[in-house]
C-alpha cells in the first residue's frame, strides 16, 4: 500500500494552469488529508509507505513525524514534482539527494525508496537508477509497464525486478495482461475509473494465479472531493483529475478490508522495522 504525499496543485497535468510559484499562495490541504489517510490505516492496521515530496516536507514536517510515528515507511517523491524526463544527471542527483536528507533528518529513519513523479522514468533515461543507486536508495517504484500518453515503458518486466547490476530494486506498479496488452490496476485514476470489482478480480488474479505482491498507489487529493477546482483545463484533464472522487473514500476502505497490506521495505527488501 503506497501513498504519494503531493497537494492537488502540485499533479503534473495542472503545470500549464499553475506555475510553481503560485503554490505558496494557494490553499494547502494534503496535511488534513493524510491525517485522514493515517486514520484509515490505523482502523484496519495498516502499515504502507508514503511517497512524500521535499516540498510538503519542508512545510508540514509534522506530517512527516506522523507517518513515521504510526509505523509507516517513509519514501522519497522528489522535491517539487518535476519529472525526471525533464531533468539532467545533476538536477536530478540534487533532487534526490536534497530530499533524501531532509526526509531523514526530520524523520529519524533511512529512506530507502524513490518514486519518479508521474512515474517518469522509463527506456530514454534509465541512467536514472544508476543515481538513486549511488544517493543510498535501494528500491525505486517509477515505472509502469503500459503505453500511456503520459508515461509508461510497456516493455518492462511487471514485476520486481534488478536494476544497475543489482544495486537496485525496480519495483513497478501492478498490472494485468488483458487481450495481450498490460493494463493498469494498480490505483490512480484506474481506480476511479474502473468498477471496484474490477480492481478486486485484478489484483486476486494476480496474488492467486501468478503468485505475486500487488502494488497499489493513490494520492491524498483523490479523497478530496471538496478541494478546489482549477480553471481552464481541457476535458481529459478535468476527466482524469475529477472522476469518482467522491466514491474514492469508500473503495479504499473495501480495498483495505478485502486485501493484506503492509509496506515497501518489508515486502521487498526484507526490512524488520
Amino acid at each position: 500500500m503506497t501513498v504519494d504525499v503531493e497537494d492537488w496543485f502540485q499533479v503534473s497535468a495542472f503545470e500549464p494552469h499553475i506555475g510553481r510559484e503560485a503554490w505558496e499562495r494557494l490553499p494547502c490541504r494534503v496535511e488534513a488529508n493524510v491525517e485522514r489517510i493515517l486514520g484509515l490505516f490505523d482502523e484496519r492496521g495498516i502499515r504502507a509507505t508514503f511517497f512524500t515530496l521535499g516540498w510538503v516536507a519542508e512545510r508540514f514536517p509534522g506530517v512527516v513525524r506522523k507517518i513515521v510515528a504510526q509505523g509507516h515507511e517513509l519514501a522519497s517523491h522528489g522535491w517539487s514534482h518535476v519529472r525526471v524526463t525533464r531533468q539532467d544527471p545533476a538536477a536530478f542527483r540534487e533532487d534526490v539527494t536534497r530530499t533524501k536528507a531532509l526526509l531523514e533528518d526530520l524523520g529519524g529513519v533511512p529512506v530507502l525508496g524513490y518514486r519518479a513523479a508521474s512515474y517518469s522514468i522509463g527506456a530514454g533515461n534509465l541512467w536514472a537508477w544508476d543515481v538513486l543507486a549511488e544517493a543510498g536508495y535501494r528500491y525505486s517504484s517509477s515505472v509502469v509497464p503500459v503505453r500511456h500518453d503520459l508515461y509508461g515503458m510497456p516493455e518492462a518486466p511487471r514485476f520486481a525486478f534488478q536494476a544497475v547490476d543489482g544495486k537496485l530494486l525496480e519495483v513497478p506498479v501492478t498490472t494485468l495482461v488483458v487481450a495481450g496488452r498490460n493494463v493498469n490496476f494498480g490505483g490512480g485514476g484506474w481506480f476511479r475509473l474502473f468498477p471496484y470489482s474490477l480492481t478486486r478480480a485484478a489484483f486476486r488474479r494476480v496474488n492467486g494465479k501468478e503468485k505475486q505482491p500487488c502494488i497499489f498507489y493513490f494520492h491524498p487529493w483523490e479523497i478530496d472531493p471538496d478541494q478546489p477546482r482549477v480553471e481552464g483545463v481541457g476535458p481529459r484533464t478535468r476527466f482524469r483529475h475529477y472522476l469518482n472522487l467522491h466514491r474514492t473514500e469508500g473503495r479504499l476502505r473495501k480495498l483495505l478490508k478485502d486485501f493484506s497490506w503492509d509496506r515497501m521495505d518489508r515486502i521487498f527488501l526484507g526490512e524488520t522495522a
